[in-house]
């Protein structure tokens, strides 16, 4: 939860490190992280193995913080299990007093969302003419360790079959409970395109600690009210 705010454990350090190492020829343009403590020390801790943006600033936002947990906060996760059934109910939907619901928690997800998808559009914006894409400056080509090239998985450019540009590449460290929240609203409200192999069993678990998630959105036009939205891979963890 939120309310306790320890390090990474020693196996905590040598995950972030093994994420770091597999992301490392990955070329970030923007990194964000929850700024509670293990996630900072997280995403420090791939930054520092990347071969293209160790120095890249970390923006720390709050609404990337894990889900508040009220009263079960620091307690063991048995503990908020007998609340739940105490109150007939079931995790995770259960709220313990003092936590935040699912739709709250969601309602942070979707507004970080938005505001990423209003930075993009920004980057856009301040290109000298539509021209760029096909003239002039190429813009920046992300290799991913799980696709051949970048363009696997992804759609690509209009016309042209070639791999697709990007005009940001945006590392998000979060939290479990909170990350599934955010894939949750992802497919339920915005109808993100799965890979076909992913069960209902995948979508609905938490995040192994470094798992990597890879999304990729396009706002076509600028339009922010219908980003398209494809799932390249979901929890990712070969690399633990």
């Amino acid at each position: 939860g939120q309310g306790v705010d320890e390090p990474l454990s020693a196996t905590g350090f040598r995950q972030a490190d093994a994420a770091g190492v597999f992301l490392s020829n990955v070329k970030f343009t923007h990194v964000f992280s929850s700024d509670l403590l293990r996630a900072k020390q997280t995403c420090a801790a791939i930054l520092g193995k990347n071969k293209f943006c160790r120095d890249l600033e970390i923006k720390y936002d709050a609404r990337l913080r894990e889900r508040k947990y009220g009263v079960a906060e620091g307690r063991p996760l048995a503990d908020l299990k007998a609340m739940a059934k105490d109150a007939g109910e079931q995790c995770p939907s259960f709220t313990p007093p003092g936590g935040e619901t699912l739709d709250e928690v969601r309602e942070r997800a979707r507004d970080f969302f938005e505001f990423l998808c209003q930075l993009a559009v920004g980057l856009e914006q301040k290109e000298p003419d539509a021209s760029s894409r096909s003239s002039g400056k190429p813009k920046e080509q992300f290799v991913f360790p799980w696709t051949n090239h970048c363009s696997e998985g992804e759609p690509s450019s209009e016309g042209s079959g070639s791999s697709k540009l990007l005009d940001a590449n945006i590392l998000v460290v979060s939290h479990g409970a909170y990350m599934r929240n955010w894939i949750g609203y992802f497919v339920s409200d915005l109808n993100c395109a799965l890979p076909a192999n992913l069960t209902k069993s995948h979508l609905s678990s938490v995040s192994p600690n470094t798992g990597v998630s890879h999304f990729v959105v396009k706002l076509e036009n600028g339009n922010l009210s219908k980003p398209e939205i494809t799932c390249v891979c979901l929890n990712q963890d070969s690399h633990l």
